[in-house]
């Protein structure tokens, strides 16, 4: 993450399967709430048992990343009349997922290091703890997409 301008100077690395699960959600809590939950269903059933489970660390770690990224989309991404994307990306051997959650609030980026004072950015902070990799990029025509990529 870039210090000075809160953006992403890189992209995600794209894992290489086809296991992907997107939903469009309303940008309110209940919205973020009702998506991540409806994710963490989805990962449930996809993700393989054989030839080892995922570590409940890693299930945990990736729930609370939905969370946190669809409740930044709910609060700060918020634009009428339009919805917020959670796309889940899980990679053929399970050792990884990118989790990519779009808003319509392109002009409204996070920081990486919110001041002191503020009331807000701290859930970032869970993000940078949790997450292998994460960043913000822009998404055509005026929403940003913030991901976080968690590996096992």
């Amino acid at each position: 993450m870039n210090n000075e301008t809160g953006a992403t100077t890189h992209e995600p690395a794209a894992p290489s399967s086809d296991l992907r699960f997107s939903l469009l959600f309303p940008t309110i809590r209940r919205g973020a709430h009702t998506a991540r939950h409806t994710a963490e269903r989805w990962l449930a059933t996809h993700l393989p048992s054989e030839p080892a489970p995922l570590t409940p660390s890693f299930t945990d770690s990736t729930s609370l990343l939905m969370a946190e990224l669809a409740a930044n989309a709910a609060l700060h991404g918020r634009a009428r009349g339009r919805r917020a994307r959670l796309a889940l990306t899980l990679d053929e051997s399970a050792k990884g997922l990118l989790i990519e959650v779009t808003d319509a609030r392109g002009d409204c980026l996070p920081t990486q290091h919110p001041p002191t004072e503020s009331e807000s950015g701290r859930g970032l902070l869970l993000v940078e703890a949790l997450a292998d990799d994460w960043g913000v990029r822009p998404h055509h025509p005026g929403g940003k997409t913030v991901w976080a990529l968690c590996r096992q």
